[in-house]
């Protein structure tokens, strides 16, 4: 199939923003508990009504401080009530919201807020106040810095107590479907991110017909969504919006440092993370089980779990034997699971990446239904995502209500549709590119088959062309590899040589137990056992079975375990984890050689 579309479920209003819905959530549902906020260690939930006010009153303070209809603001901090709090704020005073990862360099920072032409910006921590500090001199068009920490929020609401709610009401309502409501800088595998403007319409379309779609797992008064994805990132601002549009109670955290006891203490029914957090559920409760001698009885259980859930797709459905020891092992190992992701949660939604099919048949085995989808940044999140009602494990799924996926004759993805971002800020030539003949062209290769459902099979720019003439789309086989509770990443080589090889970094965290369980000195490091006989036999057991989903020709014949892992920092990854494998390729220069030494 080259092209396929479903119906849109959700009209956008025309004349709308985005802050119609607080007022509305306030009009309609003024008790309902909306978002939840951190007091002293402890959930504290926040009514629709009370939420306005305070939005409103940060709102009044950005008025009051100058800052303009259509003025770029800026926000670098880590996920958190006030992130969501002065994203609507932002937008009731009629400007523009430009997230910064807070993870980013000055640099980075001075190019975001410079090329935006922000005029004001909002830090968190101190470090984030210094960032933008270090290059003020570099931004004149920056007039104002408040820090979330240091008073931010409290210093605008006494800033604005003089502006009257007619003023609110009237710059709320002055941005129209079609205007920008936010620039969203990709983070950019190559050459300086792009500013991705998305308007009102973008985000309507992407919300409304997700939860209208997913409408079971959006019951107001009922559902709620913990939010630990960075805002600054596409898919945590659906994450926040949609819950809003909802109504459902969001909350929100920094990191997923500590997200097993986050999701024990707020227990949300839907949860909306990567891939990685599910491969780290998955690992620990292995691990842990391995850990207390019971790692067989853990496997044996996760292969039920597969097992039932594949069952479920046939016509037949699971046999009455592997119905027994699905309900044996719920008892044993899946009621622990899930009360590890909260206990009242049954859906989540993945992204980012692909999530592999024996982790997706492993969740829906133990009874928690992980829906992947597919999306960028230019299509403000989801372009593709799996339905509850009718999933199609190891696809991203149909297309978004309302939207059209279409596969060229080269196989790339082009996508059509009112949640499509409307241009790259101050870049016409890149907006022509990548709009070209009315479809943003993705770059990305995939499938549809009969039913519509998507498959993403690699990128057109990362495909490896072997010295045989072998195409190879890494994705299929690094994501398998990576699966490995002790890989952290792999990046798959072999451009132009004479077979596929790799680079893998081992994950810290599961490397100590590794090593005390086999024997390894105290305090052993990836430096100090890249080449250790153990640590090589099991990384070729990750690479054996990523081998079995690839073919002969595209399989990992020969890799390297890296000293150290990639880090953001050293600039092997984005802040959304994507890598740069053109920096990887350049720093690892002489370990992808030594694959190919004879």
């Amino acid at each position: 199939m080259r092209e396929f579309s479903l119906p849109a479920l959700y009209e956008v209003p025309a004349d709308g923003n985005l802050t119609d819905i607080v007022r509305r959530n306030a009009a309609q549902h003024p008790d309902v508990a909306v978002i939840a906020r951190k007091v002293g260690g402890a959930w504290q939930d926040v009514t629709a009504t009370a939420f306005l006010a305070e939005v409103h009153a940060a709102a009044r303070g950005l008025i009051a401080s100058g800052v303009q209809p259509g003025d770029r603001v800026g926000l670098m901090s880590r996920t958190r009530y006030e992130w969501t709090l002065l994203d609507f704020a932002i937008w009731c005073a009629g400007a523009v919201t430009v997230p910064v990862y807070e993870t980013s360099s000055p640099e980075q920072v001075q190019w975001i807020l410079s090329d935006s032409g922000a005029t004001a910006c909002i830090t968190e921590l101190d470090g984030h106040t210094a960032a933008v500090e270090s290059v003020r001199e570099k931004l004149p068009a920056l007039k104002h810095v408040w820090q979330i920490e240091a008073g931010g929020v409290e210093e605008l609401g006494q800033l604005g107590k003089d502006v009257s709610d007619a003023t609110v009401e009237e710059r709320s309502s002055l941005a129209k479907a079609d205007d920008p409501a936010t620039i969203v800088y990709t983070s950019g595998t190559t050459g300086r991110p792009k500013g991705c403007v998305l308007t009102h319409r973008s985000f309507f379309a992407e919300c409304g017909n997700v939860v209208e779609r997913l409408r079971p797992l959006f019951r107001t008064g009922e559902c709620s969504v913990l939010l630990f994805l960075p805002l600054a990132h596409v898919f945590g601002r659906l994450v926040q919006i949609a819950p809003m549009m909802a109504p459902i109670k969001l909350g929100c955290v920094p990191d997923i440092k500590n997200l097993t006891d986050e999701l024990a203490a707020f227990r949300p029914t839907l949860i909306l993370g990567v891939p990685r957090v599910f491969e780290k559920v998955y690992n620990s409760a292995r691990a842990k089980a391995q850990a207390d001698g019971k790692g067989k009885i853990f496997d044996r259980a996760a292969d039920t779990a597969i097992a039932y859930s594949k069952a479920l797709g046939e016509p037949a459905g699971p046999s009455f034997g592997l119905k027994l020891k699905h309900k044996v092992f719920d008892k044993l190992v899946y009621s622990k699971l899930r009360a590890v992701l909260g206990g009242r949660g049954e859906y989540a939604i993945s992204g980012g990446a692909p999530l592999g099919e024996r982790l997706g048949h492993f969740f829906r085995g133990i009874g928690f239904t992980v829906l992947e989808g597919y999306g960028l940044t230019e299509s403000c999140a989801a372009t593709a995502f799996n339905p509850w009602d009718r999933q199609k494990i190891g696809t991203v799924g149909q297309p978004l209500p309302g939207s059209v996926v279409r596969i060229a004759d080269d196989g790339e993805v082009l996508l059509h549709g009112d949640h499509l971002f409307k241009e790259y800020w101050n870049n016409p030539k890149a907006t022509a590119e990548a709009l070209a003949d009315g479809w943003f062209h993705t770059g990305d290769i995939g499938t549809l088959d009969e039913d519509g459902y998507l498959r993403i099979t690699g990128r057109k720019k990362e495909i490896i062309v072997t010295a045989g003439g072998k195409n190879v789309a890494p994705a299929v086989i690094e994501d398998r590899i990576r699966a490995h509770a002790l890989v952290a990443e792999c990046m798959v080589v072999g451009d132009g040589r004479p077979f596929v090889g790799a680079l893998v970094t081992i994950d810290e965290e599961f490397l100590g137990r590794w090593a005390a369980e086999h024997g390894k000195p105290a305090g052993s490091t990836a430096a100090s056992l890249c080449e250790d006989p153990d640590l090589v036999a099991a990384i070729q057991s990750a690479v054996d079975d990523g081998n079995t989903a690839v073919s002969k020709a595209e399989s990992v014949r020969k890799f390297r375990i890296l000293p150290s892992q990639f880090t953001e920092e050293a600039g092997h990854i984005t802040p959304s984890l994507k890598l740069k494998r053109n920096v990887v390729a350049n720093d690892f220069a002489n370990e992808i050689e030594a694959i190919y030494a004879k």
